[in-house]
């Protein structure tokens, strides 16, 4: 089922076509010289999320990267190949104490600058585009 995205991302992705998301970094965290993670902010922008909620946590964001490789792969309407934004972001939810995490995750693709105007709609309708205001994002 992924053969070919995975085909499109393989031929269309050299590492000068991943565009990295332009943010402002807050906070680096290291240890013995090994990054742990950046506290990173990135400014209003448009991005295609998809919330899903499987038995396991890990399951939920595979399915969820998944689907948002077809929509990066020409699942769109505009049948073209997006290409890459890094990284591609995966929001935990919690309960409302934020004590413990719940199945569902949204997973999340940062539309590249050319396409924020104007994104191509995805043909799953599972997949929606988001205006996120300056989101804080966790990164490693």
């Amino acid at each position: 089922d992924m053969a070919e995205p995975i085909q499109q991302l393989t031929r269309n992705n050299s590492p000068q076509e991943r565009q990295t998301i332009p943010f402002t970094l807050i906070q680096r965290k290291e240890k013995l010289g090994d990054l742990l993670y950046e506290k990173r902010q990135y400014g209003k922008a448009k991005w295609a999320c998809i919330k899903m909620k499987e038995k396991q946590y890990e399951q939920s964001i595979c399915l969820g990267f998944m689907k948002l490789m077809r929509y990066i792969c020409e699942q769109n309407s505009s049948g073209l190949y997006l290409g890459i934004t890094i990284p591609i972001v995966t929001i935990v939810h919690t309960n409302e104490s934020q004590s413990e995490m719940r199945q569902s995750v949204t997973v999340a693709y940062y539309l590249p600058e050319v396409l924020q105007d104007e994104p191509p709609h995805p043909f799953d309708s599972d997949i929606i585009i988001e205006e996120w205001p300056s989101t804080i994002v966790y990164s490693r």
